[in-house]
């Protein structure tokens, strides 16, 4: 099976770089691999290290209160970043409180050796989802402690399948498994894997660090005005269709404002020829206008710092491959509504459980939705109560993983 393993991970890599002669992305993906030995070789610095690996740009997020933490309270570290994907190392590529932040190479046994020889990590973070069975088995051969953090299982995962057994044997290489959920502990307890605590998840220390250090944006509180706003943020045109279609029946009710998930002239015209009402991009809108019912946000980057002006949230996402973050409106307290693909997504499925989110699968249940919150006020404001506590309530994970990972494991090495 380790000799599958290998040829596949070779077999992907030649793969891929065909697909890049026609793909972006995997142009990135080959591009930023090359050399990669040259980028690392004069890295260390008689320095402790730890290395934190995240697969894309959302495990980056995940994992970045515990980098911080690290970087605030372990000076004289030095911190790796490596990204698997394209997105999460283009946008961080320069990220400050790393001291080298590069593409994983791929996972032969060589790149492996040769990746942690170089570095020499003290000891090893994976966010989330990564298994990489050359890293974690030279990890595990050269005594360096190895953490995934975040973690969450579920028992469609291979882990779990009687055809799993090479799966499994990459558990016991970490050292220890923090997990989100009762029910990722229980199910690594089932097969036998027993390093594991329950620290939640630190996306909520993150997502509330952001609302912290939220900005204020004086236009956006012009356009509100006195009214109640609707936000539909990361959108796309299945939501923006039903969410069109009910301001454009109800354009009084409150104020309404689009962060689409793309901002291409296409995708942004779209929007605009399907509204009947009175509406404005952000970067033309007059602060004098006060005809304009509907703002759409035609730039990247400001969405977090939107949602404190909000009444309500509409996360994209779920007609397609699944919603957006629904945490960052979540710690402004106001209700959150998404499309039905958000299954795999514990905060929805908690957060739905409580009633402080509400799905819809079309117009009709939108609907129903919006007129029940509006119509009742006390399912209003406890929906707003339910959101904002549900953060409170799951903050903290960033402090018991730093504290087991170094307290303990680490005898306080400074």
């Amino acid at each position: 099976m380790k000799t599958l393993y290998s040829l596949a991970i070779t077999l992907y890599s030649i793969l891929i770089g065909i697909y890049a002669i026609f793909n972006v992305k995997a142009r990135q993906w080959v591009e930023g691999r090359r050399r990669w030995r040259s980028k690392i070789s004069d890295f260390r610095n008689n320095s402790h290290v730890i290395w934190v690996h995240c697969a894309s740009l959302g495990e980056f997020e995940q994992g970045r209160p515990l980098i911080e933490k690290i970087r605030a309270e372990k000076q004289g570290w030095k911190i790796v970043v490596t990204f698997y994907s394209p997105s999460g190392y283009e946008v961080r590529k320069n990220y400050a409180n790393a001291d080298l932040v590069m593409y994983l190479p791929a996972d032969t046994f060589i790149n492996a050796w040769d990746f942690i020889k170089a570095i020499k990590p003290d000891v090893a973070v994976f966010i989330k989802y990564e298994f990489w069975y050359n890293y974690l088995n030279i990890l595990k051969r050269k005594n360096i402690p190895v953490y995934l953090v975040s973690a969450i299982f579920r028992p469609s995962q291979l882990f779990f399948k009687w055809y799993g057994g090479f799966y499994r044997l990459m558990l016991p290489k970490f050292s220890h498994i923090f997990v989100q959920n009762q029910e990722s502990f229980d199910l690594l307890k089932s097969i036998g894997y027993n390093d594991c605590t329950i620290t939640g998840d630190t996306r909520f220390d993150r997502v509330s660090q952001i609302a912290g250090n939220a900005r204020d944006l004086p236009l956006i509180a012009n356009f509100r005005g006195n009214e109640r706003l609707f936000i539909a943020g990361s959108s796309w045109e299945p939501d923006e269709d039903i969410i069109i279609r009910y301001i454009n029946e109800h354009p009084q009710r409150m104020k309404w404002l689009f962060a689409p998930h793309e901002i291409d002239e296409a995708h942004l015209t779209h929007i605009e020829k399907k509204l009947n009402v009175p509406h404005s991009r952000y970067s033309v809108y007059n602060q004098d206008d006060k005809e304009t019912r509907v703002l759409i946000i035609d730039n990247i980057g400001m969405l977090s710092s939107v949602y404190r002006y909000g009444a309500y949230a509409e996360i994209g996402g779920g007609f397609g491959k699944g919603i957006h973050n629904i945490l960052e409106p979540a710690c402004w307290g106001i209700p959150i509504l998404f499309g039905p693909n958000h299954t795999i997504f514990l905060e929805a499925k908690e957060m739905i459980e409580r009633e402080g989110a509400f799905t819809f699968n079309n117009y009709d249940e939108f609907y129903s939705i919006m007129e029940s919150l509006e119509s009742d006020n006390s399912k209003y404001s406890m929906a707003c109560a339910t959101a904002k506590n549900y953060i409170a309530e799951n903050t903290g994970a960033t402090a018991k993983v730093f504290n087991i990972v170094f307290a303990n494991n680490l005898n306080n090495q400074q």
